[in-house]
């Protein structure tokens, strides 16, 4: 895990949120670009949970691994889920679906780089 990657990561979620919270506001639906920027966003997740197993395969396991590993497959899941229920949401609040599945990322990653770093501190 590193702290770029995090950085990346929360940089496209507070991208989603502000498009979700844009959308929200010209009372809109979501389009493709907030689909895009969810996919990207799910790839650099995937990315993230890649170069976490294969450390962890290595034997760099942080200290509260099963933690760790919760937070790791339930921030992968998030923007799958936000995106398929906003599109499954016909009003303009499914901007504020994208935009809450995207804070919810940016946090999850800081605190899964926290996780990790506390054994490497």
């Amino acid at each position: 895990m590193t702290t770029f990657l995090v950085a990346v990561i929360t940089a496209v979620a507070a991208l989603l949120a502000v498009l979700g919270i844009v959308s929200t506001l010209a009372r809109r639906r979501i389009g493709l670009l907030h689909l895009g920027v969810a996919g990207l966003l799910e790839g650099l997740l995937l990315v993230q949970a890649a170069v976490a197993v294969i450390a962890m395969i290595g034997g760099d396991t942080p200290a509260d691994t099963p933690t760790f590993l919760g937070y790791l497959s339930g921030i992968v899941l998030v923007p799958v889920a936000g995106g398929l229920w906003a599109r499954s949401e016909q009003t303009r609040w499914a901007g504020t679906v994208m935009a809450v599945a995207a804070a919810v990322v940016g946090v999850m990653a800081w605190r899964l780089l926290q996780l990790w770093e506390a054994t490497h501190a």
